[in-house]
């Protein structure tokens, strides 16, 4: 059985991984306005936000941090904004930003999910369950909300919590490359890196997979030392800046050779796959 990983080497593997797929806490624990009406008022980008360089997303940022100080109770526009600041590293801001769109809008599933994630990425934990539990509800469970609980319930060192929500999602929606991901990261933490390279490949061959959840099976094949096929996998899809920048930061992770060693050498105990230890 994998021993756990120690509480600083699983925040530096948080914070590493959010960096180099530009996102919350972990891939694809997001609830989305996707089935929103949206109006003209809400700015459209040219491609997927993922995908942009870091001068893309500081104008994304800027764009519609525009359209939130026109109307700062607009729920769709809070969140975007929110999550764009996220993704910026600018933590703080984002929960100030959720605080007041979550006061204009109290009942509105999409805006507590968003301010749990924004709570989460600033270290508010609990607060963060608590938010995302009102934003729940029993008789149509949400896949997304009970992902994001797992997220939480990793930062907090409780895999096995964790796992069982990813489950519980999975049970919802099948095979949801998201939710696979978050579960595979959820092994990387506890030094389970051939259990976790079983679901990432999984959530990679699913056809919605996006671009994140290569970035983490890029991360987890390179942590066991096949640098060669992580970057091919690390560029794929990819602009060649966004590239080279993602490679470029797998590098510098790859490089804490003491860090990752301790990592590797805690994998050394075989393990079954779906195996919630």
């Amino acid at each position: 059985m994998p021993v756990s990983a120690s509480t600083p080497f699983k925040k530096r593997v948080f914070q590493g991984t959010a960096a180099l797929l530009a996102m919350l806490a972990l891939s694809g624990c997001s609830t989305t306005s996707k089935d929103r009406m949206t109006t003209g008022s809400i700015p459209k980008f040219d491609r997927p936000v993922e995908q942009m360089d870091a001068g893309e997303l500081r104008a994304a940022i800027d764009r519609v941090g525009q359209a939130y100080e026109k109307n700062p109770r607009d729920p769709v526009n809070g969140v975007k904004y929110a999550n764009l600041l996220r993704m910026n590293g600018r933590d703080a801001q984002a929960l100030a930003v959720m605080q007041q769109v979550a006061i204009a809008n109290p009942g509105d599933r999409n805006v507590l999910a968003a301010y749990g994630k924004a709570q989460a990425a600033a270290g508010q934990l609990q607060q963060a369950l608590n938010t995302i539990g009102r934003a729940q509800t029993p008789d149509r469970p949400d896949w997304r909300l009970i992902s994001a609980e797992g997220a939480i319930l990793d930062q907090m060192g409780k895999p096995n919590d964790a796992r069982q929500r990813y489950r519980d999602a999975l049970d919802i929606q099948p095979n949801e490359p998201s939710v696979l991901s978050n579960l595979g990261m959820s092994y990387l933490l506890t030094g389970d890196l051939r259990t976790a390279e079983t679901y990432l490949r999984s959530a990679a061959s699913q056809p919605s997979a996006d671009s994140r959840v290569r970035q983490n099976l890029a991360l987890v094949v390179g942590l066991q030392g096949r640098f060669p096929e992580a970057e091919q996998i690390a560029r794929r899809e990819l602009s060649p800046q966004q590239a080279d920048a993602n490679v470029a930061y797998l590098r510098g992770m790859l490089s804490q050779q003491n860090s990752w060693q301790k990592l590797a050498a805690k994998d050394a105990t075989p393990s079954i796959a779906g195996n919630t230890n």
